[in-house]
């Protein structure tokens, strides 16, 4: 399921009001770039796996966190390459300083000596607010859906 992904979107209450966790990509490419940038963990379905199954082996593997609860289904995007992503909504707290993301190899720059990166280079919680400033823009629409629940104006 190449065009298809599915992530989590981890959220907490805070005395301000709710906080959404977004990862930073990491490799060269991103090293720059920031605001549209940051994404929710997410990854690729593999063949035969629930999309709630991958959304939580693709938190594990970019972060080193584990999904604890249930999972809220926050629906789907599509993305201007064509991929899918499904998305789910999670209650957990997590500490951005014990992010321990999996690598991949990158031959960065052409030719040279193939690297290990980290898929994620970091993790940080925001407010709704700056949020929408540093998420990926086809991915608002999961920090929209995920407000519309916890505000009330859509059930879970």
């Amino acid at each position: 399921m190449k065009n298809v992904s599915a992530g989590i979107l981890m959220w907490r209450r805070r005395d301000a009001g709710v906080e959404v966790l977004l990862v930073h990509p990491g490799g060269p490419f991103w090293v720059r770039k920031d605001s549209g940038a940051w994404t929710l963990p997410k990854g690729g379905i593999e063949a035969g796996e629930l999309p709630e199954d991958a959304a939580r082996r693709e938190l594990q593997e970019e972060t080193g966190w584990t999904a604890q609860g249930e999972l809220s289904p926050l629906g789907t995007i599509k993305l201007k390459s064509g991929k899918v992503v499904h998305g789910f909504a999670l209650e957990q707290d997590a500490d951005p300083d014990t992010l321990v993301s999996c690598t991949f190899e990158l031959e960065w720059p052409r030719g040279s000596v193939p690297r290990l990166v980290p898929e994620v280079d970091r993790a940080a919680w925001f407010t709704p607010a700056r949020a929408r400033v540093k998420i990926h823009p086809a991915q608002a629409a999961f920090l929209d859906r995920l407000l519309d629940r916890v505000e009330g104006r859509v059930p879970w």
